[in-house]
């Protein structure tokens, strides 16, 4: 028993001390598993071993912390994850490219605009649904495990997703892709923080982060660089090569990390989700392709998808242990800043939507040349995020994102006043202080948000977080969209007076169709027509979308704190007491 006793005081010495920020520290402490079982041994988890004691004996079991892998180790690992983060975030801005290629009835697939929303949009709806569930799988078979399973789906998907022979097969396969990444965020996210520990992690989560600005910038010329040279598969296929690699730096470098503490997969909260969200993009999408809000395809889906959603929000309320709690926009800071992040992800979804069909329809740019136009977006975001940090330090957090998402609202509203002679000078000047404002709402107002809640709540929190983001920009897509189609085509109906039925029927469907159709008969009247129409929607649609932006900026307002609330020092756990405890 003395030596047992020793043993257990040997494992608690060892568990590490840690210092975080200014001199806080934090034990990655002893574990108490079960005293309800009968234990003896030691167990060897992934995260390190486990002294197991007998249950009559009323003794803690202490847990030793992650083993400190070698640097040389940790940076291959890290080179890995940026790898996997550069490949998503590629993927989130190349298609914004591709859209009007794909629209193209030659050199695409012809698709309209309800099917390029839904391209965009699966992707989107299977990783905001599927995030906070793919994190409790990690917890449960492992963050590597699952980490590389959405690898294999994320190439395959995309794969399947180059050689898709219509706009069917690709809205499927971008759904799959989806769920792929929604693997792989969480538990990417994951390795890292049990690779780096204390003041090494916070220095790697800042290298870490640069992997979004390099692909936001590098997605729109690569994609561009491809569809010059290569067929619009190209820019799918590209993820195959970087899959596979990233897979053998896993399989080699990676230990299969998992948390102690098992968290429910919550299926029916995924379900409901899921199919709430598909029913109501489904009604609002439609919309936009007939024109029509009383029809029973319209309004029937929107009603069925707000009815699952609310379901959703009942179960989630019911379960111990919610994947997505609701109680926590109660919390009005967290509430307040949620709801106005999802707006605003809603105009950038929207608005880059809109931004692609005009630099490369409208406006007959090159895939390359819309590429390279797009990256004052990507500068502005990578500049905006840290001036807003650097702000927040002597500044109220409302007094800095409020003013910066009112302007991000008002560049959104400054497409009304574009046109096809608009000089690109000012098409980039209004695209990066967009991309500059955005940058100084999302960083500081997300770290808030989190940092806010009590720490058994961030993992929650989190989920939260993304899921509303990422909804936002679903709907957004699926919003926007459907204003751009109506409003075109109510603009683009005078000028068909005369033309043959199936030259109306073509034309109506998109500025892309009306083009394609008018050079095939020699009208370019049409075409001018088609140009003006759409023009015409993207004022429109801008109005609507600023607006919506604008109510974000109002709900910050109304919830943030005036000034920052002054926080004492952290105290340091008492692990006597806890240790007493059980």
């Amino acid at each position: 028993m003395k030596s047992f006793n020793l043993q257990i005081r040997l494992r608690a010495h060892n568990c590490s001390v840690r210092k975080f920020g200014r001199g806080h520290k934090v034990r990655l402490a002893a574990t108490v598993l079960t005293r309800n079982s009968k234990l003896d041994g030691v167990v060897e988890f992934a995260y390190g071993p486990v002294v197991q004691v007998p249950a009559d004996r009323y003794l803690k079991v202490f847990m030793t912390a992650p083993p400190t892998l070698p640097k040389f180790r940790q940076q291959l690992i890290l080179a890995v994850l940026m790898l996997c983060s550069l490949l998503i975030w590629l993927d989130n801005t190349v298609l914004s490219t591709t859209l009007e290629t794909l629209a193209d009835p030659v050199r695409g697939l012809g698709a309209n605009p309800g099917q390029l929303q839904w391209a965009t949009g699966s992707y989107t709806l299977a990783f905001a649904t599927l995030m906070f569930t793919a994190g409790a799988l990690g917890d449960r078979f492992g963050h590597r495990t699952v980490f590389s399973s959405g690898l294999v789906i994320f190439a395959g998907s995309s794969l399947w997703a180059a050689y898709a022979s219509g706009a069917g097969q690709l809205i499927a396969a971008r759904a799959a892709m989806g769920v792929g990444s929604a693997l792989i965020t969480p538990a990417m996210m994951a390795i890292l923080m049990w690779t780096f520990t204390g003041p090494a992690r916070a220095a790697t989560i800042g290298i870490f982060s640069t992997s979004a600005g390099v692909g936001m910038a590098a997605g729109p010329v690569l994609a561009g660089f491809l569809l010059d040279h290569f067929w619009w598969g190209s820019v799918f296929l590209i993820n195959v090569p970087v899959a596979v690699l990233a897979l053998v730096g896993l399989a080699v470098l990676i230990p299969n990390f998992r948390s102690p503490t098992l968290r429910p997969l919550d299926p029916a909260g995924m379900l409901l989700s899921i199919s709430g969200l598909v029913a109501l993009a489904y009604g609002l999408i439609r919309a936009g392709q007939v024109a029509a809000w009383s029809r029973t395809d319209v309004w029937a889906p929107i009603v069925v998808g707000l009815a699952l959603l609310a379901v959703f929000v009942l179960v989630e309320l019911r379960a111990k242990m919610p994947s997505f709690d609701p109680r926590l926009f109660a919390q009005r800071t967290f509430g307040g800043g949620n709801v106005a992040l999802g707006l605003l992800l809603f105009g950038v979804a929207a608005i880059t939507f809109y931004n692609a069909f005009y630099l490369q329809g409208a406006l007959g740019f090159s895939p390359m040349k819309a590429g390279l136009a797009n990256i004052p977006t990507a500068l502005g975001a990578l500049a905006g995020a840290p001036l807003a940090s650097r702000l927040v330090r002597r500044l109220p957090l409302r007094l800095v994102t409020v003013p910066a998402l009112t302007v991000a609202a008002l560049t959104m509203g400054g497409y009304a006043f574009i046109g096809l002679q608009t000089p690109l000078a000012w098409i980039e000047i209004l695209l990066l202080v967009q991309g500059l404002s955005i940058g100084m709402v999302i960083g500081p107002v997300t770290a808030a948000l989190i940092s806010d809640l009590p720490l058994e709540q961030a993992g929650a929190g989190s989920a939260v977080t993304n899921t509303v983001r990422q909804t936002g920009s679903v709907m957004g897509i699926a919003v926007g969209g459907t204003i751009m189609s109506t409003m075109y085509r109510r603009a683009i109906e005078p000028s068909l007076d005369g033309a043959p039925g199936p030259v109306q029927d073509q034309a109506r469907v998109s500025a892309e169709q009306a083009r394609h159709v008018a050079t095939a008969i020699h009208r370019p009247t049409l075409a001018q027509a088609a140009d003006n129409a759409f023009v015409h929607a993207i004022h429109v649609g801008a109005g609507w979308i600023a607006v919506i932006a604008l109510l974000g900026a109002a709900v910050l307002l109304i919830t943030l704190p005036a000034a920052g609330k002054k926080k004492g020092p952290i105290p340091e756990p008492d692990y006597e007491e806890a240790r007493s405890s059980v």
